[in-house]
This record gives C-alpha cells, structure tokens and sequence, in this order.
C-alpha cells in the first residue's frame, strides 16, 4: 500500500530512509552480536526511542520493527541458554534441542529475509504491514486518517 494513502501525506526522502533504518538496525546488530539475542532488541529500542517523536510513518515503522524484534526474542533466548546448558553444564543435545535449534535457524533466516524485503520496500515508501506485528503496531500506534482499513 502506498504510504500516502495511509498516513495521508507524502513521506520525505529523510523520512523513508529513517524508518527504512528501523528495519536495518537489528540487521546490522547481528554483526555485532551475533550469538547474543538481546544485541537485536536493544538496537531496535534505541532506534525507537531515538525516533518516538518522529513523524507518524517513522514511529510506525520503528514501532513494527520493534515488535517484530520482541518476537523473535523470546524464541532466541531459549534457543541461546538451551545451548549454554548443552555446552557447559550436563544437559544432553536431545531430539529436542535439536529441532528447536533448527527451527529457530529457520525463523531467523525469514526473518532476515523479510526485514530486507521491509526496509528496501519502506525506502521506496511503500507501507507494509507484517501479518499479527502489524495489528499490534496498529493498536499501539493508530494513525487517524479516514482511508485507515
């Protein structure tokens, strides 16, 4: 959907690419801290508060790359103190483990996927909406325009 339409007004250059940042700031955290979880999530909270009173289409974003980031948090975290237990106290690398590990390799890598797909597609101001993130960021950051739907 056209950003215009959403928000009611044209977003500037500055303003695409800053919101197209919120997307990339968990990206470029991983770089920095790759087996820690927490380096994604506190990346994007300080690129939310650094852009809380920014215009509607920056704080929406921010907003819906900060939720999408809590998601996968909860997911990493486990996954992350799972194998500390597996590599330094005496818990066994079950069927289990290893499935879990699996599957959250698998959701991260969607997740990079979408979060590129995200921010080349907010830079280009057009507004995407995550499935579920994108309703909770509609209820924490309603945006009053009449063509809302």
């Amino acid at each position: 959907m056209n950003a215009q339409l959403y928000f009611g007004y044209k977003p500037a250059d500055s303003e695409l690419e800053r919101a197209s940042n919120s997307y990339l700031m968990s990206l470029v955290a991983v770089l920095g801290g790759l087996p820690l979880p927490i380096m994604n999530l506190l990346a994007s909270i300080l690129f939310f508060l650094g852009n809380k009173k920014s215009t509607p289409f920056v704080k929406w974003h921010c907003t819906q790359a900060l939720f999408a980031q809590l998601s996968m948090f909860f997911f990493n975290t486990i996954g992350f103190w799972w194998t500390i237990s597996v590599i330094f106290k005496e818990a066994k690398a079950t069927n289990y483990y290893i499935a879990y590990i699996i599957t959250i390799v698998l959701f991260n890598l969607f997740e990079f996927f979408v979060t590129l797909y995200l921010a080349t597609q907010t830079r280009k101001g057009n507004h995407i909406e995550m499935y579920f993130v994108g309703d909770i960021t509609n209820l924490t950051c309603p945006i009053n325009n009449e063509n809302n739907s």
